[in-house]
């Protein structure tokens, strides 16, 4: 045989060795899928598409870096925002570290699906040409496994992130809207359904073909709907639109807030001669309802009973205003409607009606216009949602300081609602974005237009636009080691611990770099709290670090140490330390990335 014929034999050999592992690779998949098929009863099931992520990240550990050329920092008591640079999936991954059990409201407004919405997907399996992370048409007969293998995945991520009063609205039109309910009764629960708002975008469609679609939908689950009802966390309908209306303050201010005059007469169909009385006035005249001055049956009554009356002008909820009638008494009398208290001096549980799922304001084109008054007339971004939706959504929620995450942030109108709600409400809700910068749309549109909301621009008109003041931090999702977390080796855990400082200071939410030295770093949040990280094997440095926490002026402080143990002898050397409290890195980090893919 010559050497020619052994080669090609050898060729041969590799090629058939290759198709074998194709065609059991094939066999895994079929019975995988056959499996999923068994389990599933009733539901939503689906082909699984894995997905394929850039190499760098396929195995190694996923943190985050700050880009300290970005920050903007304003001392003006107002919250400092997040905003993440880099694939939600790995954004999500770290903040399940940094901020599990701690988000209050998320709002996404994903990719609809529709064909020609520029949505990709990365097959990961062998076929890797189909679809290979181009954009997927209509016709696709892989179309809506993509996109609820791609959902499923981020949305696990982040049901762990709600708090236990947590809440997530996600933005979803016709194309995906019902396989986006199964696939959220499955993840979140059936019982965690709370409500589907119908938002009227547009008032027509002349160009549509059938019926004129004007509406989109957003889904609402809750991360505990008992729970969220259990505490009240909804706001209610007239306190948003009539708070305008609580305006004068009397001596009970502090207990039963501001209130609004109202009137105690009013006609009707339901009449009584027990509620048709006089009300003896301060200057000896009589009240009668409908101003009268004596007994006369016209249809109108008095809202309160007589004893009612006098519980009411003995506990000050009515008074007497003077009146410009010539004849009969100089007096009407009006009864006081508080904030905080019912018109029997009980606390009030919900102020009017709830929130309606219906809205109705067809804001869409706002969004558009606000992009282009705030980028100087430019149009550089297609149909962005309008600050008055989201805002309609934070105001169903009762509090005013909570945290608020998009990650599919786009062009950022979620953290710009954030920043106006505060400015209107005197909240203090924090919001985190994330987005990639596909294109550059993180820094030149989701960053660029935040950055003009908080410092101020030159709108389309040419006028000087104020600031809304409010600080922000830039972050980039990055990775390290050379495993993926649950094989991380002794050399991955060295490394992660001298990078862990940014996810660290922000599970804390002490944001601002103090001090850094090769062993260790010092953040805090200018309000007396602080994180100190000593990430080095190295402890040559550690009393020196001990002094630098010892003499720290804060009520909190929060000590981070690299160990292969829980760090339980690093605790002793603060034992007589009320205020601080002793930590391990890297395991925890690992620990929890490693309970996301289990």
């Amino acid at each position: 045989m010559g050497i020619g014929q052994c080669e090609n034999m050898r060729i041969m050999a590799e090629t058939h060795e290759e198709l074998a592992i194709k065609v059991r690779e094939l066999q895994k998949e079929v019975e995988r899928l056959n499996a999923q098929l068994k389990e599933k009863r009733f539901g939503l099931t689906w082909i699984d598409v894995p997905e394929a992520f850039e190499k760098e990240s396929e195995n190694s550990i996923p943190v985050l870096e700050e880009v300290p050329e970005l920050a903007i920092h304003n001392d003006d008591g107002k919250p400092t925002h997040i905003l993440i640079e880099g694939d939600n999936y790995h954004a999500l991954t770290c903040l399940n570290y940094t901020h599990r059990g701690k988000i209050d409201v998320i709002y996404i407004d994903p990719p609809y699906n529709t064909g020609s919405d520029g949505f990709s997907y990365k097959d990961k399996r062998f076929l890797e040409e189909y679809p290979d992370g181009t954009p997927i048409p209509k016709n696709h007969p892989l179309r809506h496994s993509a996109w609820l293998s791609f959902m499923q995945k981020r949305l696990k991520l982040a049901k762990e992130l709600l708090s236990d009063v947590g809440v997530i609205f996600i933005s979803i039109d016709d194309n995906e809207q019902a396989n986006l309910k199964l696939l959220c009764d499955n993840i979140f629960g059936e019982l965690n359904y709370v409500a589907k708002f119908d938002w009227r975008k547009k008032t027509g469609a002349n160009d549509a073909k059938d019926i004129a679609v004007v509406t989109e939908s957003i889904m609402l689950y809750a991360k505990n709907h008992r729970i969220t009802i259990g505490n009240e966390i909804w706001n209610r309908d007239r306190e948003s639109r009539n708070a305008n209306r609580y305006k004068l303050s009397d001596e009970f201010v502090d207990v039963r807030g501001k209130f609004y005059y109202d009137t105690l007469d009013r006609g009707g169909l339901q009449y009584s001669d027990s509620m048709n009385y006089g009300i003896e006035a301060p200057d000896g005249g009589w009240i009668y309802p409908n101003g009268r001055t004596s007994f006369v049956n016209d249809g109108w009554i008095w809202k309160w009973s007589k004893e009612k009356v006098e519980w009411g002008l003995q506990n000050k909820f009515l008074e007497f205003i003077k009146s410009k009638k010539s004849q009969g008494s100089s007096y009407t009398i009006k009864y006081k409607v508080y904030e905080f208290v019912d018109n029997e001096g009980k606390p009030r549980k919900t102020l009017g009606r709830a929130f309606s799922n219906l809205i109705y304001d067809p804001i869409n084109q706002q969004g558009n216009a606000e992009m282009t008054d705030i980028f100087n007339g430019l149009s550089i971004f297609s149909n962005p949602k309008p600050v008055g939706l989201i805002r309609y959504l934070l105001n169903t929620i009762k509090n005013r300081h909570f945290i608020v995450l998009d990650f599919f942030a786009g062009s950022g109108t979620t953290l710009h609602s954030v920043m106006q709600q505060n400015e209107e409400d005197d909240g203090k809700r924090q919001c985190i974005l994330c987005q990639l910068n596909e294109s550059n749309i993180c820094t030149d549109i989701t960053y660029e237009r935040n950055k003009r909301i908080i410092q101020g621009y030159v709108n389309a008109k040419g006028n000087d636009v104020p600031g809304l003041g409010n600080s922000l931090k830039y972050y980039r999702t990055a990775f390290v080691g050379k495993n993926h977390p649950k094989a991380a080796t002794d050399d991955d855990k060295l490394v992660l611990a001298k990078k862990a400082g940014c996810l660290l200071s922000l599970a804390e939410n002490t944001l601002y770099e103090t001090e850094v030295t090769d062993y260790y770093q010092i953040f805090n949040d200018e309000k007396g709290r602080w994180t100190c990280i000593y990430f080095q094997e190295d402890y040559s440095r550690f009393e020196e670090f001990r002094n630098k926490v010892l003499a720290l002026d804060g009520k909190e402080k929060s000590v981070y140490v690299f160990c292969w143990t829980d760090g339980a002898e690093f605790a002793t050397e603060f034992e007589f330390e009320k205020n601080v409290t002793v930590k391990s890195i890297p395991q925890p980090i690992l620990d929890i990335y490693k309970s996301l893919n289990a």
